[in-house]
């Protein structure tokens, strides 16, 4: 019997190691067609799950029901599982190198307790060769087991996209790949049964990697296109968000924003296709330009803001500023590389006061993570506003709310442009 139809059968388990913001509506998308289960290494986390809730407020408490899953930290429960989804973080450490440790350490996992005829697909972003070269050697020495022939392993790179309720896991096609054809089969039609998209079947596991690393990198190198163009209109007192909207009319014109390029994906990834470039002595051009941008924007903006205020005849040493929104994108609790930190930061250098209010971060995790406090709601008066991050509850917000907090008409920093044409009596400044 193939592993597809003992996974469709339940007569073997799926387990899923990693149950953040990928692993987790994964795990849960499985539960509801196969026996799950989910190994993580965060008890606090498992209990809110066992509680029938998500931790990273993505998912809706009915996703829970009549779901067969077992949450669990222990590899004698994971032991039980045949197929093995690894989606544990990829990050970079403080020189911007990739940190593999959260990898290795499930692959650690995965290999103590891997068997005959399992197998293992990893979803976390990696550089291409990765899958190869630095996990399943660690797979073989731990387990015993040759790969391809005792196990078989594959490929298939996370498509979430947190706070996006449109593009969802089940409706969005997903790039699969093996180590054999036998492999690839088995991997498609399993991935297939909680895709409504279905599968695209990469030829090799090293393109399906670099698939889904250039996947974010263009991003980013758009992103970067448009915030130098926006520190350079802002030179000659050009409106960006004008320009695109004028641009924009042009059927092939690609309509990218500036702003902030945090998170756990774009503002990472690029890193790990710029180590792999290294080892194979090229140094990539655009690429690293384009993150020295994107990484540079936080200073810039808490720049603009200390010469706004200095301009307005008020000092910088002691002014007063709130902060509105601190995860690193809008309507998620992800607080992760948080790019308005460094506006925060920057601030705070020149010796300015500043208050952060959010309504979808975890005071706790803020203060864990960068050492700072979240205010419950806005303590006015303050000499500049900056509006950093576009949660809903900010959309709507009128001039007089922002007039209400501030001290004489104010100063509001519009990152994102969302009250663009909107402000009449404060000084106005966005990307």
């Amino acid at each position: 019997m193939a592993i597809y139809d003992e996974i469709l059968s339940k007569n073997a388990k799926i387990g899923v190691i990693g149950l953040g913001y990928v692993g987790l509506p994964l795990a849960m998308a499985f539960a509801h067609k196969s026996s799950v289960i989910g190994f993580d290494i965060n008890e606090e986390h498992l209990n809110v799950m066992r509680g029938g809730k998500d931790p990273c407020r993505e998912l809706d408490d009915s996703v829970f029901e009549n779901a067969d899953i077992l949450f669990t930290s222990s590899l004698d429960d994971l032991a039980k599982a045949k197929f093995y989804i690894v989606a544990v973080p990829t990050p970079i450490d403080k020189n911007n190198k990739p940190d593999l440790k959260p990898l290795i350490s499930a692959t650690q996992s995965v290999g103590k307790v891997l068997k005959k005829g399992d197998y293992v697909v990893y979803e976390s972003t990696v550089y291409p060769g990765c899958t190869e070269e630095d996990c399943v050697p660690v797979l073989e020495k731990l387990s015993g087991l040759k790969a391809g022939s005792d196990f078989k392993f594959g490929y298939s790179p996370e498509r979430i996209n947190p706070g996006d309720k449109q593009h969802t896991l089940e409706n969005t096609k997903k790039i699969v790949s093996g180590c054999d054809s036998e492999s690839l089969d088995n991997i498609a039609n399993i991935y297939s049964m909680v895709l409504e998209k279905g599968v695209h079947r990469a030829p090799t596991i090293k393109v399906a990697e670099a698939a889904k690393i250039i996947e974010n990198t263009q991003r980013d190198v758009n992103i970067a296109l448009m915030n130098e163009l926006s520190i350079l209109f802002g030179r000659m007192g050009i409106n960006t968000y004008d320009v695109l909207d004028a641009a924009g009319t042009k059927w092939n014109f690609l309509k990218f924003f500036p702003g902030l390029v945090g998170g756990h994906c774009i503002g990472v990834d690029p890193y790990y296709l710029v180590h792999k470039a290294a080892e194979l002595k090229y140094h990539t051009q655009v690429i690293s330009a384009g993150r020295f941008v994107n990484d540079s924007m936080g200073g810039y903006i808490g720049k603009n803001v200390v010469k706004k205020i200095i301009a307005s005849g008020k000092p910088a040493m002691k002014s007063r500023v709130l902060v509105m929104g601190i995860t690193f994108k809008e309507n998620v609790a992800d607080i992760r590389n948080s790019k308005v930190v460094d506006i925060i930061h920057e601030l705070q250098d020149f010796g300015v006061i500043v208050d952060i209010v959010d309504p979808y971060a975890d005071p706790d995790e803020v203060k864990k993570c960068y050492g700072l406090t979240l205010k419950a709601k806005p303590e006015g008066p303050y000499n500049a506003i900056v509006a950093a991050v576009a949660h809903t509850p900010y959309l709507n917000l009128t001039e007089d709310y922002f007039l209400n907090l501030s001290v004489g008409n104010g100063i509001l920093f519009d990152i994102k442009g969302l009250y663009r044409q909107k402000i009449k009596k404060m000084t106005y400044w966005s990307l």
